[in-house]
Order: C-alpha cells, then sequence, then structure tokens
C-alpha cells in the first residue's frame, strides 16, 4: 500500500491526476501507419491527437497502437497488456470520422494552422489544450464542421513572414499565462517534410504551453524566449519532447534545462500518454528486481575481464522487443518517472522480464538532466525525489550522464568532483554509481560504492567484426586485472549480435550482471580515480 501512495503523491497536473486505477474498462484503439509527412498524414494526425488529448481528459478513452516500426515499439505489447491485466475492452475506430463521431463533443470547436508555417502547429496545440479544440488544417475544416465544430481561431495570415521568435513571443503574450507551470512542450524532433508530434496529447490533456524554441547560442531571440519560459516554471517541472533537429542539439537543450533545475522526458513521438497516466500498477503488485547480490555482500574478483551490458536511452525504444533477450545479462535504464504517468508500461517490463535482465535508475535523476549544470540549492531535492522512485522500482543502481555525444566529439561527459562529491552525498545506499553514454573517464570508489564509466559505446550500425575488434582492442590496452569493462548498447542492437561479438573477444572474459560488476570493482580498484578535470575539452561551455 505505501508504494500504491507514494505513486499517487507524485503525481502533479494542472488536470485532474493520473488516478490510482482508471474507472473506464472500455476504450478504442486506432491503429496508425507511418505516415508522418506534412504533405501527406501528417495533418489528420494531428487532428487525432488534439482529440486523443481531449477525450482523455475524464477517463481512458482513446488509445494508438503504431507499427512495429515506430521507435516506440511498445505500442501493440501495452495494448495487449491493458487487455490482459487491466480488463479493458477496446473497440477499433478505423477512421478519423469514426473517431470524431465518438469523440467530437469532447471539443469545443477547432482552430486553423498553416503547414506552411510549421510553428503555427504548436501555437494551435497551445490553443486546442487552453481552449478546448482541435487542431486542423484548412483542408479539414469540412471534416470538422460535418461534426457540428464551429471555428475558435484561424492562424492563418496572422504570422505570415515572422521569425519563430516573433511567433513565440505572439503566442507566449497571448496564452502563456494560462498554461501549466508544472510541465511544458518542447515540440521539436524532426523538422522539414516530415514531423511526428506523437506527445502532443499529453500536452493537450495537461494543458502546456507547445514550442521548439532553440537553445542555440545562434538563435538569441529564440533562446531568451526559452530562458524566459523555464525560468517561470514551478521548481522541478518536467520538459517534455524534445529538442528540434533543425535548430539546436540534444547537449544544448539538456544543458539549458538543467541550470534552472528542470527535468527532461523525451521525446516528441513518446505516444499515448494521456491514456497511460491513468492505469497504475495492477492490485497487488509489486515491482521486484532480480537482484544477483546483496546491496551489504562482498564479492571478490579474480584476475580477469569482466564485462558488463548497459542499455539506456529508456527501455520502450530500446532492445526489449529484439531477439535474444534473456540470454545474456543485461542491465536496463528505466525512466524512473514513468512511474507518475506511465506505470503500466513499467509493470509490462517487469512481467516480460527474464532472470538475464535487471533493472537501474536513471538518468542522473528524477528525470534527463545533466548533473554537473543541476544548481547546487536545486540538487538535494532532485535527488530525494530520485532515491523515492528508485524505492518503488525496487532499484540500486544510477546512472547518471552529463553530455549526450556518444563519440565524444562535443561536450564533455565526465563528472566534476564537485558533482560526484554530491551524488555520493545523496544515495548512501546504492551499490554504485555508472557514468556517461559514449566513453568517459570518471571513476571513484567510496565505502565499497564504485563510481565507473562506459569504456565504450556500440552504435547499431557498427558491424559486429568491427565491435569484436575494438573490445578486444580494450582488453589489450588495459592489461591489469581484473580489468572492469563496461559497455553502453543502443536503442537498434539485438542480444543475438552481442553474444556473437562475445565469443570472438580474447579471454578470460566472464559477461556478469550490472550489480556483481560493480561489487567485483569495489574489491580490487584497477582502475584510477579520475574526475572532470578543466583541462579537459570541452566544446559547448554551457549557459552564463
Amino acid at each position: 500500500m505505501r508504494h500504491l501512495l507514494l505513486l499517487i503523491a507524485l503525481a502533479s497536473t494542472i488536470i485532474a491526476p493520473c488516478r490510482a486505477e482508471a474507472v473506464a474498462k472500455a476504450a478504442f484503439v486506432m491503429r496508425w501507419n507511418l505516415d508522418w509527412q506534412v504533405a501527406g498524414g501528417l495533418p489528420e494526425k494531428v487532428l487525432l491527437l488534439s482529440l486523443q488529448g481531449l477525450a482523455n481528459r475524464t477517463a481512458p478513452q482513446l488509445y494508438i497502437v503504431h507499427p512495429p516500426e515506430f521507435q516506440w515499439e511498445i505500442t501493440g505489447p501495452l495494448f495487449s497488456f491493458y487487455e490482459r491485466k487491466h480488463g479493458v475492452k477496446f473497440t477499433e475506430l478505423k477512421t478519423a470520422d469514426e473517431a470524431l463521431t465518438r469523440f467530437a463533443t469532447a471539443a469545443k470547436g477547432y482552430v486553423v494552422w498553416d503547414p506552411a508555417i510549421p510553428a503555427t502547429m504548436n501555437v494551435a496545440l497551445t490553443i486546442a489544450g487552453l481552449e478546448d479544440a482541435l487542431v486542423v488544417t484548412p483542408a479539414l475544416i469540412p471534416q470538422a464542421a460535418k461534426h457540428g465544430l464551429k471555428p475558435l481561431d484561424d492562424l492563418r495570415g496572422r504570422y505570415t513572414g515572422q521569425t519563430d521568435a516573433q511567433i513565440y513571443g505572439d503566442a507566449i503574450a497571448r496564452y502563456w499565462s494560462r498554461c501549466s507551470r508544472d510541465s511544458i512542450m518542447l515540440m521539436g524532433g524532426h523538422a522539414g517534410a516530415v514531423r511526428q508530434p506523437a506527445v502532443a496529447d499529453w500536452g493537450i490533456r495537461q494543458k502546456m504551453f507547445f514550442h521548439d524554441l532553440s537553445a542555440n547560442p545562434k538563435h538569441p531571440e529564440e533562446l531568451a524566449l526559452a530562458q524566459r519560459l523555464l525560468g517561470e516554471l514551478h521548481p522541478g517541472a518536467t520538459v517534455f519532447g524534445w529538442h528540434s533537429y533543425a535548430k539546436d542539439t540534444e547537449e544544448q537543450w539538456t544543458t539549458l534545462l538543467s541550470g534552472y533545475g528542470l527535468k527532461m522526458e523525451g521525446l516528441h513521438n513518446l505516444p499515448n500518454l494521456s491514456f497511460n497516466c491513468q492505469f497504475t500498477f495492477t492490485p497487488g503488485f509489486k515491482f521486484t528486481n532480480t537482484h544477483h547480490v546483496a546491496r551489504d555482500a562482498k564479492l571478490t574478483a579474480e584476475p580477469k575481464v569482466y564485462l558488463s551490458f548497459v542499455q539506456s536511452d529508456s527501455i520502450g525504444i530500446g532492445v526489449w522487443t529484439k531477439p535474444g533477450r534473456g540470454k545474456l545479462p543485461f542491465a536496463w535504464q528505466v525512466t524512473m518517472n514513468w512511474t507518475k504517468f506511465s506505470p503500466a508500461a513499467l509493470e509490462y517490463f517487469h512481467e516480460s522480464a527474464t532472470p538475464n535482465d535487471y533493472f537501474i535508475g536513471g538518468l542522473s535523476g528524477p528525470g534527463y538532466m545533466y548533473p554537473n549544470h543541476i544548481p547546487a540549492a536545486r540538487f538535494p531535492g532532485l535527488m530525494q525525489e530520485a532515491r523515492e522512485l528508485m524505492a518503488v522500482l525496487d532499484e540500486h543502481i544510477l546512472e547518471i550522464m552529463d553530455n549526450s555525444a556518444a563519440d565524444g566529439n562535443v561536450g564533455n561527459a565526465d563528472l566534476t568532483k564537485e558533482t560526484v562529491d554530491r551524488y555520493y552525498a545523496a544515495f548512501p545506499d546504492v551499490i554504485g554509481f555508472i557514468n556517461g553514454y559514449g566513453p568517459a573517464r570518471t571513476r571513484d570508489l567510496r565505502d565499497t560504492r564504485p563510481m565507473l564509466s562506459y569504456d565504450y559505446y556500440i552504435d547499431p550500425r557498427r558491424p559486429r567484426a568491427e565491435v569484436a575488434a575494438d573490445l578486444n582492442e580494450l582488453i589489450a590496452l588495459n592489461a591489469t586485472r581484473p580489468y572492469f569493462l563496461l559497455v553502453h548498447v543502443r536503442e537498434s542492437n539485438d542480444v543475438n549480435s552481442l553474444i556473437e561479438v562475445v565469443k570472438q573477444l580474447d579471454g578470460p572474459v566472464e559477461v556478469v550482471p550490472i550489480d556483481v560488476f560493480l561489487k567485483l570493482a569495489a574489491s580490487k580498484k584497477t582502475y584510477t580515480t579520475r574526475h572532470q578535470d578543466p583541462a579537459d575539452p570541452k566544446h559547448f561551455h554551457g549557459y552564463k
């Protein structure tokens, strides 16, 4: 019961919060294709996403299943989970007209956006949340009118010839005062001919302000607006969505929001949160991890290479559904704040886990953030939230990342000594910490709790023979034994291919679970304590 109460307490929204369990047991489902072309399927999908956000305000009524090729490939398995474990009876809606026939009454009218001016889609989505409106292009006006809906706003012509900074400046003046201060929607990601705003339903349900303002110093007017918005959010608020691939970098936006003590939850195409948030764990369920060693256990490392695999980037866009899972010890970084808005997904992962699947907390705290940039005053409260989430999820290891660069060419993934000190003070009960994305050099050991960084990053596009050669080179270069080789596995890899890599390694090599790995690393410190050095190369220095 304590865990259930904690889940309820952690929910924070301006609309009806996510409840202990949804009342409705009847819902509707739509099955979508991969057409997100602005000149193709995008306008109808945006209309339906706005409809989904409104329909799901009072109850979980509309769910979208995406093809397996969609980045979030779990929508199908999670749909089946709702049927099996929550007893939801779904009726399929095959067309937008069928969906409007069923749910048009959830809307008070429609707002028109201009496909020729991309920012107007985000302005329209903001209006939709505030005014209970559907979002349509001019071509879809007849369809909305057919269902008795009237125009509430029309953005055609309002922003002709204006820059994004001017458009969003006007939108802030008009709408920001009425929007949520607990969350905001960074609706970037794909740009140009293809856009994937699949998380828009969530932003509409929660009455968020939508934008794709740049965090790139090359766009000072947009950056100033972004800074204003972040500065007016509540402490510990969440930035949902993703940065614009056409404007800035993941590093720039994550650095920016971290400086305000805020959390990122991506991506722009994360689907069905307006539905998922209304379910919690099934009655009697308690999240338990497959621990391979107790927190107070002591192990002794032998003179060999110990190898451990960790998959980050959230389970839902990882290799969970790929072939071979369960054949190797494998750690999975869990997006811990899914306990607030997608607990059923976490239960699905738990239910389908094998003894070789082990869950660790991340990323860097109760959400994705860069710890070197978190204000000192905000750090303790954020990490208290992270500890509470880890307790719910039965996690004993925290993953930290201060930079997203997989190749090490952008920024610096290492942690300052001050940051390392803060983590050790904030998490006295963990087995240890792991750090980085691509290879990093931060290492430490205190009170039997090691902090190790990745030595290698497996890009899914790199041939397996080359991966094996790279790892053998690391094994040769790090001649002292034991050698603790920590490997980050990127999404879209599969475990079967990693088994073939392991077979090609120069032994003796033992693949071990990450909790065993860290305990062994605590027993024999053959690595050098190191923190970020001011002299280290760092291409992006953050914001003043």
